[in-house]
């Protein structure tokens, strides 16, 4: 199993490097309702986990935000910081290459924020995002927002393909780990859940939580 997990890698970089504007150049939905609460409460240092070809990324930092940007593909993060230098917006970005699954590379209590679009919904097991949750959780400051989004078990393609354990399903290549609420409670220890909303993305279309967490 953590050989069919590990392969997830090399599929994402494969598939960037086939499709480097797989996911458009505009902003997410989530990406917009994010950006304007971590401006309203002043909140300017931002961390992005699994930040892809970076359109929410660039989005951020034209709206004034710093954010330090994590993926695991090495042609994601070149790509960020290409575009980021092209933009004018090297200033804003720092774009690394890093696995979630290790632990965060940054001090305790360092960033405002930190956002991620479908980060948890990659093939992560339970137990690894909870670790997730929980460096997010130490790097945060007192009152940071976690802001992240999951594809749950009303989408479409939850219970279709092939099972790779726990609630994750491969599709298409790609494995999917769909969230149910509880597991949203599960994964908020330490935190104040402020809001699990539904919404949908794309054409299928993607049935998603977006989930607003605030560090106690």
């Amino acid at each position: 199993m953590t050989e069919i997990l590990d392969a997830q890698r090399r599929h994402w970089q494969d598939t960037f490097i086939r499709n480097p504007d797989m996911f458009g150049s505009l902003p997410s939905y989530p990406a917009g309702i994010a950006a304007e609460m971590f401006n309203k409460e002043g909140k300017k240092l931002i961390l992005e986990l699994g930040g892809g070809q970076g359109r929410d990324t660039i989005f951020f930092a034209k709206s004034g935000l710093h954010v330090t940007v994590l993926d695991y593909s090495e042609s994601a993060v070149g790509t960020i910081a290409d575009t980021a230098e092209r933009l004018g917006l090297a200033g804003y970005i720092t774009a690394l290459q890093h696995d979630v699954r290790v632990a965060l590379p940054f001090a305790d209590e360092s960033m405002d924020g930190c956002y991620s679009h479908m980060l948890y919904c990659m093939a992560l097991t339970t137990s690894e995002l909870e670790f997730v949750s929980r460096e997010v959780r130490r790097v945060l400051r007192p009152n940071g927002l976690h802001v992240y989004t999951v594809r749950h078990m009303k989408d479409p393609h939850f219970g279709k393909g092939l099972h790779r354990g726990e609630d994750m399903y491969e599709c298409g290549g790609f494995i999917v780990h769909f969230f149910s609420r509880e597991k949203v409670e599960r994964l908020a220890e330490g935190f104040e859940i402020a809001s699990v909303d539904e919404f949908e993305e794309g054409e299928l279309p993607r049935k998603l939580f977006l989930v607003t967490l605030r560090k106690k």
